[in-house]
């Protein structure tokens, strides 16, 4: 069990005993994991992610009798959120084509910044073709190791290992600042 769902666990079940002050506890801390996770799901931004997150909130409000303390409180609450987002982007006539199954999205570390990286890395890896960047999100962005993401997408480790040498050394010569500044040279 993660020091998170210890937490939060242990919240869950001082407030269904009638401890106020845990209730409010566990809802401000949901309500802090619910936003990035609500927002970066979003194409509309903030004001619909404020809203999930107090649909959210009440749900779990309302359904706590419903949670089985002999299970993870995570699970259950990402769970009421996830049918939320889904009930949300059908109201809105779309079909949600990124998985929303892992739980360990709501209950990750989030900064302000994570969505605004996050755009900036899907740009960036964009500029490479779809099997390079495909490997490269696997290895340097979901952690995979080499081996697996070159199983994963049908290649060698040694021919992997290149790929991604290669993908990195072309963003970092787009990208790169320019070793000699105007004005500036290596004498001076």
């Amino acid at each position: 069990m993660t020091d998170r769902e210890a937490h939060l666990k242990a919240l869950m079940v001082r407030g269904l005993a009638g401890d106020a002050g845990a209730w409010r506890v566990l809802l401000t801390d949901m309500g802090g994991h619910l936003r990035p996770f609500f927002t970066r799901r979003l194409y509309d931004g903030a004001a619909d992610a404020e809203d999930l997150v107090q649909e959210t909130l009440i749900a779990i409000h309302a359904k706590r009798a419903t949670w089985d303390t002999s299970q993870p409180f995570t699970a259950w609450a990402f769970s009421i959120a996830r049918h939320k987002l889904i009930d949300h982007l059908r109201r809105q006539g779309r079909r949600p084509t990124a998985p929303l199954d892992d739980a360990g999205d709501l209950f990750a570390d989030h900064t302000v910044e994570d969505g605004a990286a996050r755009h900036d890395l899907t740009r960036v890896l964009a500029l490479l073709p779809v099997r390079q960047r495909r490997l490269i999100e696997d290895i340097r962005v979901q952690g995979l190791s080499v081996a697996e993401a070159a199983e994963r997408h049908g290649y060698s480790v040694a021919a992997a290992k290149v790929s991604v040498h290669r993908s990195l050394k072309t963003l970092t010569a787009r990208f790169a600042p320019s070793q000699v500044h105007e004005g500036i040279s290596d004498e001076d």
